[in-house]
This record gives structure tokens, C-alpha cells and sequence, in this order.
């Protein structure tokens, strides 16, 4: 699974962990957030998130 970036802040979002703090369960794909979930640390929305190279 594909991680995500927050830009402002550098969150990296990683679907295998999830975001147990706002209940998203592991295995939760970046896509399939809703829509208005926010990065925990900066509260930016998913558009300012870039897909991480690895």
C-alpha cells in the first residue's frame, strides 16, 4: 500500500498503520479516507498530501 506525505508538515500517512487517533483501522487505504478527514499533526486536508516514493 501506498504511503501518503502531508506537505506542510511531513506526516507520512501509512495505510498499514492507519490513524488509530481519529479511528481509522489499519489496512485503510489512502483513497478510501473520508473526505473530510485532516492530517492529526497540521489538521490540512487530504489534498495537501503527496504519494511518497519508496
Amino acid at each position: 500500500m501506498v504511503k501518503y506525505s502531508c506537505i506542510p508538515c511531513g506526516y507520512v500517512y501509512d495505510p498499514k498503520l492507519g490513524d488509530p487517533d481519529n479511528k481509522i483501522k489499519p489496512g485503510t487505504a489512502f483513497e478510501d479516507l473520508p473526505e473530510d478527514w485532516t492530517c492529526p499533526i497540521c489538521f490540512v486536508g487530504k489534498e495537501d498530501f503527496e504519494e511518497v516514493e519508496e
